[in-house]
């Protein structure tokens, strides 16, 4: 391919150069700089790429874009751009040969429920045989190869590929999770979204390193709505009309209240053995009875939003019946039974929005005791500690404090802003500093008909202690306690 090819999409100055020449990558790391290399100059919060063009052109780069001055060779072509992270979008999209334009694309945002809604998703149309690949928190799924992921959504390049990837592999749909921070740093910027679905919107993502308020973080959720043609919106939800302001696209609703194009109703709580769920009703578009094996009225809104996207594939009554009753979502209220009606749950709620949406949810099934152990990141926001104390002092009936991430924070300093804030609530509570200790009494000391709930990590497996990244995966641990209660519990039996 010819740079000029890539260029096509924006206005852009040629300030030294040939546009005339191959390039074959595109490369964003300057220590991955090769030969017929194009070196995108990105500005990201630790550091700039445009320090580092003139160590790309050394290391072979054909050409360099950017956005600011910079000092190269005479032979490296030179491209001026307003703004690299636009052009490095609709160039990526170029070189994999806008793969988007090749699939159904269904983007999803919100606060709370992106991931959950996406797998069910996939999940709805993969049962009606139409192959989905998936870009989200927890992993990509090309339909080729599963992929663990780094962020909500990737940076531009990698979407493109993954694209590229799922289309080659057969699939004729994609479903991604859209962050307010991928909407802002324009990585989705080439994609022209099919169906763009919101969830909901509450105060989060907001400080130094993501948005500076919650209008800021309102308006760039609302940008998923002028770049799709079919917008899903749940319409209960209070901050709908900021979503939707300046929308340029058709708007279908789903939600619990009268005038949705979904509407749900019959909503009832189920308990089973070691599992929790709902049963509900929607009507309109579909006429359905249905039963999910994930608990919380929330499941029911992430549901009602997938199956308003099954609308546009034709996918049948039957088929999401049988879909919904399967899904389950890695670290997303994923439930583990240790017998005698208990249930140990591991969920991603990390912070005081969700953890008290969870905790309310689970009041719901009137448990005997409902545990909380939860701990909060270190270098973060700190008033996270204080919402997540509160939530777990008003609504668990005790709590066991942990760590959880404190990378260069001592965790008993975490862990006290924590206590203060449950102390202050009058909540009931206790302090193990070792997150897998605090598992283990957790789940040894689980009663009959008690909820124990393990929240913040989900679905991640690493724990970051100082500056290192150690293994830890709260699944794991809650399998291993649960084992070891029943080893104990069989040798005292024999003997």
């Amino acid at each position: 391919m010819k740079l000029y090819e890539l260029l096509n999409d924006f206005d852009y100055q040629c300030l030294q150069g040939d546009e005339d020449l191959k390039v074959n990558k595109i490369i964003l790391d300057s220590e991955k700089a090769c030969e017929a290399s194009v070196f995108v100059c990105i500005k990201g919060t630790l550091t700039d790429g445009h320090l580092y063009a003139g160590r790309a052109a050394e290391r072979g780069a054909a050409a360099v874009v950017c956005s600011e001055e910079i000092d190269v060779p005479a032979q490296v072509t030179v491209i001026k751009v307003e703004d690299t992270k636009k052009a490095l979008a609709l160039m990526a999209a170029s070189l994999y040969g806008w793969p988007a334009e090749e699939m159904k694309i269904i983007g999803v945002t919100g606060t709370k429920g992106k991931t959950t809604t996406t797998y069910m998703i996939k999940g709805m149309l993969e049962e009606a045989g139409i192959k989905t690949g998936l870009i989200g928190t927890i992993h990509i799924d090309t339909g080729a190869r599963i992929i663990e992921s780094k962020h909500t959504t990737p940076e531009s390049l990698e979407i493109q590929g993954y694209l590229r990837e799922m289309k080659d592999a057969g699939c004729q749909a994609a479903v991604i999770e859209v962050s307010s921070q991928a909407l802002m740093l324009h990585r989705v910027e080439a994609i022209d979204f099919d169906l763009g679905v919101f969830t909901n919107l509450e105060e989060d993502h907001i400080g130094p390193k993501e948005h500076k308020n919650f209008a800021e973080y309102a308006y760039w959720k609302s940008t998923l709505f002028k770049k799709c043609k079919i917008g899903i919106i749940n319409r209960d939800d209070p901050c709908k009309d900021l979503v939707l302001k300046g929308h340029t696209c058709d708007i279908e609703t789903y939600g619990f209240e009268d005038g949705s194009d979904l509407r749900g109703g019959n909503f009832f709580h189920v308990r089973l053995p070691g599992k929790l769920g709902v049963e509900f009703r929607v009507k309109g578009s579909y006429n359905i009875d249905l039963v999910a094996c994930i608990p919380g009225k929330f499941t029911c809104y992430n549901a009602m939003a997938a199956i308003a996207v099954c609308k546009h594939f034709a996918v049948s009554e039957e088929t999401i019946k049988r879909a919904l009753k399967k899904i389950s979502v890695p670290g997303r209220q994923e439930m583990f039974s240790a017998g005698n009606d208990k249930v140990i749950m591991v969920d991603y709620a990390h912070n005081g929005t969700a953890l008290r949406c969870l905790l309310t949810a689970l009041r719901d099934y009137r448990p005997k005791k409902l545990t909380c152990v939860f701990g909060c990141g270190g270098e973060r926001d700190p008033q996270r500690r204080l919402k997540m104390g509160e939530a777990a002092a008003k609504l668990a009936d005790f709590s066991i404090i942990t760590s959880d991430n404190p990378r260069n924070e001592p965790p008993m300093s975490i862990i006290g802003d924590i206590v203060r804030e449950i102390e202050k609530d009058e909540g009931s509570y206790m302090v193990i500093p070792d997150r897998r200790e605090a598992i283990t009494y957790a789940v040894s000391h689980c009663m009959q008909g008690e909820i124990v709930i393990i929240a913040g990590k989900g679905h991640e497996t690493y724990q970051i202690v100082g500056d290192e990244i150690l293994h830890f995966d709260d699944r794991e641990e809650v399998l291993a306690s649960i084992e070891k209660v029943k080893n104990e519990r069989d040798y005292h039996s024999r003997n």
